[in-house]
């Protein structure tokens, strides 16, 4: 799966991962390979990114909007830092 972290300011992120985990505004929500097309808003919390099953690094941040879309999760994030 591919996986892009924007903010206003700058692209975190983009690459291929094994999944994510994101913080949405009613609970955390994990998208793996092959999610169903989705859009979702953001919370505060942290974004885990699933490089692979063992190799995990995350992002903090205030809110934002994550899509989902053929194999693709775009995640437009305010105010991230690692």
């Amino acid at each position: 799966m591919t996986l892009e972290i924007l903010t206003p300011e700058t692209k975190l992120y983009s690459g291929e991962v094994h999944g994510v985990q994101l913080p949405g505004i009613e609970g955390s929500f994990e998208i793996l390979e092959k999610h169903a097309p989705l859009v979702a808003a953001l919370g505060k919390g942290k974004i885990k990114v699933l490089k692979t099953k063992s190799e995990i690094f995350s992002y903090t941040i205030q809110s934002g909007f994550a899509e989902v879309l053929d194999n693709k999760t775009t995640v437009l994030v305010e105010g991230a830092a690692e």
